[in-house]
């Protein structure tokens, strides 16, 4: 059974950055697309950013601008790099591989920017 395994989350000040990370614990072949969202206390889970196995990205309004993500399609690995982040920010963080007509689910990474 394939588990995504985050890392990187953690509290940081208005205006910090953080870098998330999401690596699968094993070989995943044909990935399609790689994806990052996020669930704030009380509000349904949303898409922060993604991007497809040819590199093509598309981000939130909210986030433009601020956030980048990238893969390394030899690492089975996504990463978020967030910058300018703000309080309204703070959510439990999720990755996303999409394989075929699966999605596989990271356990999820806490996010909190303080004011």
């Amino acid at each position: 059974q394939v588990q995504l395994v985050e890392s990187g989350g953690g509290l940081v000040q208005a205006g910090g950055s953080l870098r998330l990370s999401c690596a699968a614990s094993k070989s995943i072949r044909s990935i399609n697309t790689m994806g990052w969202y996020r669930q704030a206390p009380g509000k349904q889970r949303e898409l922060v950013t993604a991007i497809t196995s040819g590199g093509i990205t598309n981000y939130a309004d909210s986030v433009k601008g601020r956030f980048t993500i990238s893969r390394d399609n030899a690492k089975n690995t996504v990463y978020l790099q967030m910058n300018s982040l703000k309080p309204e920010d703070t959510a439990v963080y999720y990755c996303m591989f999409q394989v075929r007509s699966y999605n596989y689910w990271g356990q999820g990474t806490q996010v909190t920017v303080s004011s």
